[in-house]
């Protein structure tokens, strides 16, 4: 795994991983409490409210924060406070952006939070929010190349990542509320704005061809936008990936409509649509000047970039699905230490998997008891519901797929149905068939062994294409563990692979 970017200076690396963490994130048009459950590598968030509050909304005016915004924010922020105490949350860092950095009073903000409200506030630099940026993305996609592009409410920040490093970083002020106000709201002024605004950055010209990584919530919206107007299947916005002419249909018509012609597209506020055609036409003008290869949203930023920042080298480091799927089978498995059999049981039925495919399967091992708990008639949907759903898998839409049907089928060789059916749409044939068949041999695994480690290792399954059969191998000795329900399932295995089934007893002393 590649190696990821350092550790910002203004943060401690965790000594406790399962300590709790809270980021309150004090932005230009809304502030955010989240608590995270630990400082894992892939860690879920307990507990995320979002308050707008508009702190930066005149902000291009009066050179001061909104009136009426500081008083919602620091109600809230003394809230938050209290709701930081009551959680048992002993680590946490407030934040603020762009709004408290720029305004004239922002000093006075801070004192009065942390007079008021006994929280300490740091005032992140352009830098320091760019990094963090840039890191909440490779906590998700680790490696990732291209740009970071993180829309607030005042500022954007962009960062080129190279093979998961930092290099040049900027921060402009085309945040919606400023963009608003410096072009009184007329779309031809703010597209001048913004193009001479991104001409001061020859860097972005090595975002050609590459990826765009598209950080903030605006921009979530213009995503959501795209999945209402397409009907894609899936509403899940993190690794959501369009091609660059594909969004730039959706971002010049967005960035054109009235409010009223807005509203009502799913998954976006109505408080956000005011801010959505300025938003839109910010990702126009980039697709336009910079050429991105494709864009991918990403739902972790700044937030995810602090909790990622906390953990050491080591931490940082590991793969954050298979930390994601660990931290899951540490809960849910029946019997400990049985996923590493099943990932051997599973080795040789594809012998030319890649590394990635190899990774899924191991995946898949690591969820294969997330449903157990569930009544029987119902296990499969719900564990593939469960995984398809999952806010802590760090992959992109085709293998969260791929691990939904695969875990549907360890617990049944049904047809798939309602959601999973439609969703299933977005595999090639020959993958969902290879989800299938990992997620039938781990049923047949976990039927033979009981899920008890120590047994699953007297049994073998090779594929030979010479012969055009499938065996399973075992010692004549543990004929008796060949029920009539382990050897239906194998040759539901052997039929999915479009083999014969065969059963080859071994001599005791035999290798």
């Amino acid at each position: 795994m590649r190696k990821t970017a350092e550790r910002p200076s203004l943060v401690e690396e965790a000594t406790d991983s399962h300590e709790r963490y809270g980021v309150i994130d004090i932005g230009s048009n809304s502030i955010r409490l989240v608590v995270f459950e630990g400082l894992l590598r892939a860690p879920l968030p307990l507990f995320n409210e979002r308050i707008l509050c508009g702190l930066g909304r005149n902000l291009h005016d009066t050179g001061r924060l909104d009136p009426e915004g500081i008083d919602q924010a620091l109600l809230n922020i003394e809230r938050f406070g209290v709701l930081l105490c009551a959680m048992g949350v002993a680590r946490f860092d407030a934040i603020a952006t762009a709004a408290v950095r720029d305004a004239e009073d922002g000093g006075a903000f801070v004192a009065e939070v942390e007079r008021r409200c006994g929280i300490s506030v740091r005032v992140l630099s352009g830098a320091e929010e760019a990094e963090l940026a840039a890191l909440g993305v490779l906590s998700g996609m680790p490696g990732a190349d291209g740009v970071v592009g993180d829309l607030g409410g005042g500022s954007l920040e962009l960062v080129h990542l190279v093979d998961g490093v930092i290099a040049e970083q900027a921060t402009l002020p085309l945040g919606p509320l400023n963009l608003f106000a410096a072009s009184g709201g007329q779309r031809k002024r703010a597209r001048k704005i913004i193009d001479e605004a991104l001409a001061e950055l020859p860097w972005l010209a090595k975002m050609r061809k590459r990826a765009f990584y598209a950080v903030g919530g605006n921009w979530r919206a213009l995503a959501h936008a795209h999945m209402a107007h397409s009907r894609y299947p899936l509403n899940i916005i993190h690794h959501y990936r369009l091609g660059r002419g594909d969004l730039a249909k959706i971002t010049d018509l967005v960035s054109r409509q009235s409010r009223e012609s807005l509203s009502g597209i799913r998954g976006v506020s109505n408080r956000r649509l005011d801010l959505l055609p300025l938003a839109a036409l910010v990702m126009d003008r980039l697709l336009a000047d910079a050429a991105p290869r494709d864009v991918v949203f990403s739902a972790h930023g700044l937030r995810e970039g602090l909790a990622f920042a906390c953990l050491g080298e080591r931490s940082r480091n590991k793969d954050p699905l298979l930390s994601a799927v660990g931290d899951i089978y540490a809960r849910t498995a029946r019997f400990p230490d049985h996923a590493p059999e099943l990932l051997e049981w599973t080795e040789n039925l594809f012998p030319e998997e890649s590394g990635s495919e190899r990774r899924l399967r191991h995946a898949v091992c690591l969820l294969s008891d997330v449903g157990w708990r569930v009544h029987p008639d119902y296990r499969a949907a719900q564990a593939s519901a469960e995984v398809l759903h999952a806010r802590s898998l760090h992959v992109n839409h085709q293998e969260r797929v791929f691990l939904a049907l695969a875990v549907f089928g360890r617990y049944t060789s049904r047809e798939t149905q309602g959601e999973l059916r439609t969703v299933e749409r977005l595999l090639d044939g020959e993958t969902a068939s290879r989800a299938r068949i990992i997620g039938s041999a781990v049923r047949l695994g976990e039927t033979l062994c009981g899920g008890v480690p120590g047994v699953l290792e007297r049994f073998s399954l090779k594929p030979s294409a010479r012969r055009g059969s499938l065996k399973l191998r075992c010692r004549r000795g543990d004929r008796n563990m060949l029920g009539e329900v382990v050897m239906r399932r194998f040759e539901a295995l052997a039929a999915l692979m479009e083999l014969a089934p065969e059963l080859r007893l071994l001599e005791e002393d035999a290798e």
